[in-house]
């Protein structure tokens, strides 16, 4: 009997090390091969127009809004931001970073989302409807930009000939939870896709978008829908590169690199109703199919650090390589994003990652439940949801 428990350990062992090595090899692969935005561009001639909703964003607009007005490269720059029905004096602080640059335009709604439609779909959507320019650009109101940003990544989108470019930024983390979830976001796709060919593919299932930093083909934004399109999604971004995607035309991921960078969330608190807003809508929002990834994450990234400690001889073997794999992946995939070496704080929370692991699935299924008890809100708003019967899809 014994014999046999020893045996299916090692087994187990050395498949989740066998997943946790395929996750660091893929990161190695992504770090040789994904490109980053280019630090010198010629600049950009075509009308650019940068699209920034905002609701209580009183603390952190002013200073993108300070990094927009240094941009360089851009001689056609123009800036719509639309105050969100903020509660926090986002609008008046909005006009005093301004001052007098009139490349800025600043809307203000006092209304909520109409029915079938998430805040920051309608936000974007009315913020697009307000330009002709050829070239759009998304981007949070948490986000800081160097001065190259823009032209780099409306750059990269001309050069690639594609419909959206997302350019990843770097995810700051300050709170001991944020740096145990935050580099997930980059890991989750670093360990599991070959962005490369993902790049060159239209297959919305290997589409890969974050919603801080994206730049946009106009007619390509048009021809999938617009935001009109995913305007019930938890995960617009997503959902908008599926949707173009689907409508002919390429998206791409890049790394920002030193051009962009975000603190998505500060603290326990916010960073907890952040994830738990939208993490039911992973995996298609599918219990089934969550589960079998939470089984998967626990064989790869709980079993291997398991059997370091309480395995003996080959099995504590299988298990330390295991757990080293999980190691580099995380470190590798901070390289990524980062485009320097990890730090001794990276280090640390690369060496936490079977936590991290726990910590992702306790918020997926926080969301989950908070989601079917219909108890999702986000800034004081209810959230919509996919079951809405006018929500529109791609």
């Amino acid at each position: 009997m014994a014999a046999d428990v020893g045996a299916a350990a090692r087994y187990l062992t050395w498949a989740g090390t066998g997943l946790a090595a395929l996750g660091a090899t893929t990161a190695a692969y992504n770090l040789l091969t994904l490109r980053t935005l280019p630090r010198g561009v010629a600049g950009v001639i075509e009308p650019v127009t940068v699209c920034v909703p905002a609701r209580d964003e009183s603390d952190r607009l002013p200073s993108l809004i300070a990094d927009l007005r240094a941009q360089i490269g851009v001689p056609r720059l123009s800036v719509l931001i639309l105050d969100d029905a903020s509660t926090d004096g986002t609008y008046e602080a909005a006009l005093a970073a301004i001052a007098d640059d009139e490349r800025f335009t600043v809307l203000r709604s006092a209304a909520h989302p109409a029915p079938g439609w998430t805040g920051k779909a309608a936000a974007c959507a009315r913020l697009a409807a307000r330009t002709d320019a050829a070239a759009l650009v998304f981007i949070d109101a948490d986000v800081r930009l160097a001065p190259h940003a823009i032209a780099a990544a409306v750059t990269e989108l001309r050069r690639r000939g594609a419909g959206l470019v997302s350019a990843w930024p770097e995810q700051e983390a300050g709170s001991t939870a944020e740096r145990l979830i935050q580099p997930l976001l980059a890991w989750s796709w670093a360990s599991t896709l070959p962005v490369g060919p993902a790049n060159h593919s239209l297959r919305p299932s290997t589409a890969v978008a974050c919603g801080q930093f994206l730049a946009v083909d106009a007619a390509a934004y048009r021809a999938g829908g617009g935001h009109a399109a995913v305007a019930a999604s938890a995960t617009e971004d997503l959902d908008l590169a599926r949707a173009i995607r689907r409508a002919g035309h390429r998206t791409a991921l890049v790394t920002a690199g030193p051009a962009a960078s975000t603190r998505m969330y500060t603290g326990t608190t916010e960073l907890t109703d952040g994830y738990t807003r939208w993490l039911w809508s992973a995996y298609g929002g599918r219990l089934d199919t969550g589960a079998a990834i939470a089984i998967l994450a626990a064989l790869a990234y709980w079993i291997p650090p398991l059997a370091a400690i309480f395995g003996r001889a080959r099995t504590r073997h299988a298990g330390l390589l295991g757990y080293t794999a999980a190691i580099t992946s995380r470190l590798t995939a901070r390289t990524i994003e980062t485009r320097r070496a990890p730090t001794s704080t990276d280090l640390a929370s690369a060496l936490a990652h079977p936590l991290s692991v726990a910590h992702y699935l306790t918020l997926w299924t926080r969301s989950h439940y908070r989601h079917r008890t219909g108890r999702l809100h986000w800034k004081q708003r209810p959230l919509v949801t996919p079951e809405d019967p006018i929500a529109h899809h791609a």
